[in-house]
């Protein structure tokens, strides 16, 4: 869940007065309507579509929409600032190349137009870079150069470089033109939904798109609010505004890698301070649950980036109480590394409010588990870790199934009357990203311990069916059950079994009817649970 959102700064001067008067970097009667409306982009850019959003829209009660800069060809909106910047070149400009300092979209969009307009491009990208933003930019003909964690160190090599070499330098968001670019992304987003529009919502890095987008729209149409989303650990713009200048942050979370700058540009943070009505602070779960909201409409996988003025959308619903609203999110990359797609599936239920951990205290007696499990009803277990550790008392970490945000603290008090000690761990970042995967190790009580790996199918009763059937006189010590979404799950289990009660372990075994194997003489459970 997103935290508190902090303070807005207050409301700015009224838009067309404020767009009538000539930008700092631009020349004397010229304004950012004219430069967008005469943008180079459709050389090599496309018009992206605005898509009606009928999942999102009917849980939230308003009607959601989203600009898919997505399908562009390199995934993302940077192709449009990046060639009408490149466009507006001198051919001796051209001739000598370009260079460029980003994180791996305005990368793309710099390669791909210097490939149409013939010149070299020399791309710097920090370390952190994902693997595929990389690859895409060699495979547009771009020169890669790998430098610091961020891109602002990343932005001060490549100005070195600028130098050392005669290149041009092509900013990835401080500079008229590309910002005019990405501005035709409002120009088509107002063509294409000419009726009302309550509120549009853009994603903020260092501030070119927001910047583009809130230039036009507040020219045309000044009743639209324009909302400013940052994350919770790259929110400079937000700071730069409620401090009236521009502030640099320190670090910068690398997980939305696309706006993961520490400083905003100086135009940006002009026009945004100017004419932006509202910002958004959302956090990594809300994030990840927008990937996946925009998967159930769309099929397609945003990276997070991408997805982060869905999760606005959802957060000003939240917040404000707005029915039947027209609200617009643009949907700005695609680039998503594949590697990232498990952790944005476990996080997407919290963030969605779908799945509640708990710390669960039971008794170490035979029967706890099972009447821990009775407590659970029909409800969908998605995550079971416990290993013995304690003679008296036996520590479970436990994830449930939610189908509405308060179902968490009622679950929370149903253990607790029942007997059990409970720690609600759903907002506890420790416990998502480390502690669950922890759960286990050796023990001393572990004497007389089988260890079984059982494969069990995916539906209501079956964890019950499992407990029901074993003999009241064994006891489990060590359960491992993670939800993977297939048909069929899979479940660790060691089981304190007497000596004497090896037939009955067979029957009970075989009666289950569920594959399995022993794993009790696999020498990976010697080395760390044996």
């Amino acid at each position: 869940m997103s935290p508190a959102r902090p303070p807005s700064p207050p409301r700015r001067k009224p838009a067309r007065k404020a767009t009538a008067q000539a930008p700092a970097m631009l020349p004397p009667g010229s304004s950012y309507l004219q430069r967008i409306l005469n943008a180079r982009v459709y050389e090599v850019a496309r018009e992206t579509s605005l898509d009606a959003a009928p999942k999102l829209s009917r849980r939230l009660g308003n009607k959601v929409w989203l600009k898919r800069e997505d399908e562009q060809d390199v995934f993302s909106f940077k192709l449009r600032g990046a060639y009408n910047k490149m466009a507006h070149l001198s051919p001796e400009q051209r001739a000598a190349g370009v260079i460029c300092a980003s994180a791996g979209n305005h990368a793309q969009g710099v390669a791909l137009s210097a490939r149409k307009l013939g010149c070299r491009a020399v791309i710097v990208m920090p370390v952190t870079t994902p693997q595929v933003k990389i690859d895409a930019v060699r495979g547009h003909g771009g020169e890669v150069v790998l430098f610091g964690e961020s891109f602002t160190d990343a932005f001060g090599h490549a100005k070195e470089l600028e130098r050392d070499q005669g290149l041009t330098f092509v900013h990835p968001f401080d500079d008229p033109d590309v910002i005019a670019g990405q501005g035709t992304i409002a120009m088509e987003l107002l063509r294409q939904h000419p009726g009302p529009i309550d509120a549009i919502f853009v994603a903020i890095g260092g501030g070119g798109l927001i910047s583009g987008v809130a230039a036009y729209v507040k020219a045309l149409r000044p009743e639209i609010k324009v909302i400013g989303v940052q994350t919770t650990d790259s929110d400079a713009m937000l700071r730069s505004v409620k401090a009236g200048k521009r502030v640099t942050l320190n670090d910068v979370g690398l997980f939305a890698d696309g706006t993961a700058v520490k400083l905003v540009g100086e135009e940006t943070f002009r026009i945004t301070r100017e004419l932006v009505d509202d910002f958004i602070v959302v956090d990594t779960d809300a994030v990840c649950a927008a990937i996946k909201d925009v998967f159930e409409d769309t099929r397609s996988i945003l990276e997070p980036s991408g997805a982060m003025s869905v999760a606005a959308a959802k957060q000003y619903v939240a917040r404000t109480g707005a029915k039947g609203q027209s609200l617009v999110a643009i949907t700005c990359g695609a680039n998503m590394n594949f590697d990232r797609l498990r952790f944005v599936a476990e996080r997407a239920e919290v963030g969605e409010q779908r799945e509640a951990l708990f710390a669960v205290t039971i008794p170490e007696a035979r029967g706890s588990f099972k009447r821990f499990c009775e407590l659970l009803g029909p409800r969908s277990v998605t995550e079971f870790n416990y290993r013995i550790a304690d003679d008296k008392v036996a520590h479970i970490f436990v994830g449930v199934a939610i189908s509405k945000p308060d179902e968490a603290a009622k679950l929370a008090r149903t253990f607790t009357k029942a007997g059990f000690q409970t720690l609600d761990l759903t907002n506890d970042d420790l416990a998502k990203e480390h502690i669950r995967h922890m759960v286990g190790g050796r023990s001393d009580l572990a004497r007389n311990e089988r260890l079984y790996r059982f494969v069990f199918p995916e539906r209501p009763g079956a964890l019950m069916r499992f407990l029901s059937s074993m003999h009241p006189d064994w006891n489990i010590s060590l359960f491992h059950y993670r939800n993977q979404g297939a048909d069929y799950g899979r479940i660790l289990v060691g089981i304190q079994v007497p000596k004497g009660d090896a037939g009955a372990l067979r029957d009970f075994l075989d009666g289950l009817n569920y594959p399995y194997e022993d794993e009790s003489h696999n020498p990976v459970y010697r080395l760390f649970l044996g």
